[in-house]
């Protein structure tokens, strides 16, 4: 199996169908699983990915007994992850799965054997509300300035790694939109493609202000500590 598709989804039924139709058919030319990551969704995000399931083979449904949050789910995604490389994509629809072959024509570019590369999604044209791009810009603002990890756009959903080593990263609540960093810190490469971001057609979003702003202050500055304190040991046995 070439890659591993990871969608964290939380209430996400009216959007979630068409979402997985565009990954087939986005990926036809690739050998791939789509590992379906319901984080306890209170909807009925569950009940349509079970008929979705009856007629696509290449599904998994992995449920959250209780709700974890994104990064959790992401990473829960990884751990079940079959295939070496993994490409992550939100379950909102707004990321467009017509880049994810893009993600990993770029990687094949880097060499498929180098294990430390991250390729990013970054969205230059945001389809967002005034309020998500601005509290978004500031926030990217404050994390270059202070992690310096050189993405453009690190809370992008699309990205594609290899399993084994987002597995070694540290990982905590909102993981999810610090993984450059976290590459930099532990020895890794950043790629960053500039991929396609759409407007929501269904449903509404997990994120606002309060809960992507604020937030996102204190776990910079807990990032800023573990790049501080990381290192990557060259060795050699004798």
């Amino acid at each position: 199996m070439d890659l591993s598709v990871v969608v964290p989804v939380f209430n996400e039924c009216e959007s979630i169908e068409l979402l997985i139709d565009e990954i087939t058919f986005s990926l036809k030319d690739i050998n791939y699983e789509i590992v379906i990551v319901d984080d306890n969704s209170s909807d009925n995000t569950l009940t349509t990915l079970d008929l979705i399931k009856s007629k696509n083979k290449k599904i998994r449904i992995i449920k959250h007994k209780q709700n974890y949050g994104q990064s959790f789910a992401v990473r829960t995604g990884v751990r079940c992850a079959k295939a070496k490389w993994v490409a992550t994509i939100d379950g909102d629809g707004q990321n467009d799965p017509a880049d994810i072959p893009n993600l990993y024509y770029a990687l094949l570019k880097e060499n498929k054997s180098n294990l430390n590369v991250l390729i990013a999604g970054n969205r230059k044209k945001r389809r967002d509300s005034f309020l998500k791009k601005i509290s978004s810009k500031y926030a990217n603002k404050i994390r270059a300035k202070i992690l310096k990890d050189g993405a453009p756009d690190t809370g992008c959903g699309l990205k594609l790694f290899s399993r084994d080593f987002f597995l070694e990263l540290p990982h905590f609540n909102h993981m999810h939109r610090y993984v450059p960093a976290l590459y930099v810190a532990n020895g890794g490469k950043v790629v960053s493609i500039e991929v396609n971001h759409r407007y929501r057609q269904k449903g509404f979003s997990k994120y606002g202000f309060n809960n992507r702003f604020w937030v996102g202050i204190p776990d910079i500055f807990g990032v800023r500590w573990l790049q501080r304190r990381s290192k990557v040991t060259n060795y050699e046995e004798i």
